[in-house]
């Protein structure tokens, strides 16, 4: 059985996300988000993902899903993880159109690309650890007999 101690390979990594493999290794290769585990290094080696990589990458799919550009959401990981470190999915989001996004810490808003216009929608991050782990448990890999994972997706050869 797969701990989260053991890491999860690029292809699982994607798979739980809900994002391409393709995506995956552009944003790694693009330092988005670094494998924290293991990073691949040549030809033949693996990138091994932590839960915590995987949380930030399922936050930054929420980002982009709620509409924000890849430019943005670069600029406002970085502000969440000089500010908050490792409890970046604890933050709470306000995002202004395509833009603006707005880090809400109790009392206090912090607007991260500087823009603080009005509100459109807001998107709780707290949220995205209970969906990561389901997805976790739904998408599960079996253990082969060598301990890696075993793909059983019917896209192997991406």
């Amino acid at each position: 059985m797969e701990t989260f101690d053991d890491g999860f390979s690029g292809r699982r990594t994607a798979e739980i996300v809900g994002i391409s493999y393709r995506q995956l290794d552009y944003w790694a290769r693009t330092d988005l988000v670094r494998p924290s585990l293991a990073d691949a290094r040549g030809s033949g080696t693996r990138r091994r993902y932590s839960y915590r990589d995987l949380l930030e990458l399922k936050v930054i799919k929420q980002l982009l899903d709620a509409g924000l550009k890849l430019e943005s959401v670069r600029e406002v990981f970085s502000y969440l993880r000089d500010q908050l470190g490792e409890d970046v999915a604890t933050a709470n989001l306000v995002i202004n159109g395509k833009n603006s996004v707005v880090v809400a810490s109790g009392d206090e808003l912090i607007d991260v690309l500087n823009a603080g216009q009005g509100v459109f929608n807001v998107l709780a991050l707290g949220g995205v650890k209970d969906d990561l782990d389901a997805a976790i448990v739904e998408l599960r890999p079996r253990r082969t007999a060598t301990g890696d994972d075993a793909d059983t997706s019917s896209a192997s050869a991406i």
